[in-house]
């Protein structure tokens, strides 16, 4: 079917048209620029023939989706929404390339670049889904650059709310990208639907192609639902490309929903570990935790008070702070105490020269270096001085040591591992030990290969005659707390 010609650009007030940026299903996308203030930006229109109420409310809360999420750092920015002269409606966006979505298919891209776009883009899904909205068209075309390099994800288009993904309306899909649940009509879209297409994305960004899409073979639609409903993605066939990485997106693209990560962030948790197997700095989780919330009182107050000339505090800084202000000041007032028992302090002019030789002497040679009874109470103040400091060390160290033990001791351990056999897959399951929110589980299998997962419950795959075993461990706040029994299962051969 030869593709349609774009419509005509329409007339917007403040704006002037360029060129055409692209066309779908619903929409055209312009290139106009902004008068003021002046900007190139993506105007992205309705089609005429499309437009009805339904349309309508579903372009209204595109609009407004956008509008709640785009002060993400990886998503779209929306400018401003609203209706043109001829009835079309339109949204105005930061313009942004697609140059990524071109170099994937054209040029084999940096691993340790796929996984920071990755995990950016992760964190704007997640942050999607912590509003509860959904975003149902997760694929690499759907990421953009902006002028400086970052990604974004764009087109939320047929985005619903969490309450809203369970009736089964009809939706647009990118059947490469979509879950067997998806192209099956079992669903809408749920989390974990987003969580396979998030890792058929990424999946697809390392390796040059979709993940059941097979070079040089038939890849009609009917021949990719086949494969996705078998459920086994084609190697990547990349030899700079960590087994870890391939066996984290072969688990987030399990045929049943329930084998894979319980959250996108779960995940990007996982690729954030490859990043440090792989030596590259690990890129940040860009998700709104409310740290505000989170930080302690003191923490606040350092970042709210103000500082003038050479960075002294002019408002603000905690009781804490405070009290240690104080302390400094009746150190410094101990000190000038001891200037003044070695000397007239000031000094009066007619002492002032022997004023400044003895704070010489005091300087140069010492607190001993002057003589008499005021030196003897000098002397016996510094030493208790000195011993209170060492004391004062010696038990911050005692105490970090008794932290970091209670600390390793409280870590709690997971036990009672459970295994179920299924043909060549073996789940293993237990008991929450006591997880706090952001504690994660590190299963290590027999061999080295390592996971890290936020839920009891892990599926490891085998051969035939294999010896699969697994220990636990739960990290908490970067320390690791005792391994599980190890739990082993014999695939028959």
């Amino acid at each position: 079917m030869a593709r349609r010609l774009p419509s005509q650009p329409p007339i917007l007030p403040g704006f002037s048209y360029i060129h055409v940026l692209g066309s779908g299903g619903f929409a055209d996308v312009f290139l106009y620029e902004q008068n003021m203030p002046r900007r190139q930006v993506a105007v992205k229109v309705m089609l005429a023939e499309v437009v009805n109420d339904q349309v309508r409310q579903m372009f209204q809360a595109e609009a407004n989706l956008m509008a709640q999420l785009s002060s993400h750092p990886s998503i779209l920015t929306v400018y401003q929404a609203s209706v043109s002269s001829d009835g079309r409606p339109y949204l105005v966006m930061e313009m942004c390339s697609a140059a990524l979505s071109q170099r994937y298919r054209a040029e084999r891209l940096p691993v340790a670049e796929v996984l920071r776009v990755a995990i950016k883009i992760g964190s704007a899904i997640e942050t999607a889904h912590m509003a509860g909205v959904l975003h149902r068209d997760i694929k690499p075309s759907n990421i953009l650059l902006t002028a400086y390099g970052h990604p974004v994800l764009s087109d939320f288009g047929i985005a619903a709310t969490l309450s809203e993904s369970d009736s089964q309306q009809a939706v647009g899909m990118s059947i490469p990208w979509s879950a067997p649940e998806v192209l099956m009509d079992e669903t809408a879209g749920t989390i974990e639907s987003e969580v396979w297409a998030f890792a058929a994305t990424v999946y697809s960004l390392v390796a040059g192609r979709s993940p059941f899409e097979i070079p040089g073979e038939s890849n009609t639609s009917a021949d990719l639902i086949s494969r996705i409903n078998r459920a086994k993605a084609q190697p990547i066939d990349r030899p700079d490309v960590p087994v870890s990485l391939e066996r984290a997106l072969a688990r987030a693209m399990s045929k049943s929903p329930k084998n894979r990560p319980a959250s996108v962030l779960e995940l990007v948790r996982e690729l954030q570990s490859i990043e440090t197997e792989l030596g590259v700095a690990q890129t940040p989780v860009e998700v709104a935790m409310d740290d505000w919330a989170l930080a302690t009182v003191a923490d606040l107050e350092e970042r709210t008070k103000v500082r003038g000339v050479a960075g002294a505090v002019v408002t603000g800084g905690s009781s804490r702070r405070r009290r240690r202000g104080a302390a400094l000041a009746a150190d410094y007032d101990a000190v000038g105490t001891l200037i003044k028992s070695g000397d007239e302090y000031p000094p009066s002019s007619a002492n002032r020269s022997s004023g400044r030789s003895a704070g010489r002497s005091v300087g140069r040679s010492g607190i001993g270096a002057a003589s008499g009874p005021a030196t003897k109470k000098m002397q016996l103040l510094a030493w208790i001085l000195v011993a209170c400091a060492v004391l004062v060390i010696a038990l911050g160290a005692t105490a970090t040591l008794v932290l970091i033990r209670s600390s390793s001791n409280d870590i709690p351990v997971a036990s009672d591992i459970s295994a179920d056999l299924d043909g060549d897959s073996v789940t293993f399951e237990w008991d929450d030990p006591g997880l706090d929110a952001t504690d994660m589980y590190q299963i290590a299998l027999e061999g080295g290969e390592v996971s890290v997962q936020s839920r009891p419950r892990f599926v490891a795959d085998g051969d035939p005659g294999d010896h699969v075993c697994i220990s636990v461990r739960v990290s908490r706040d970067g320390q690791l707390g005792d391994a599980s029994n190890p739990k082993c299962v014999d695939i028959p051969g």
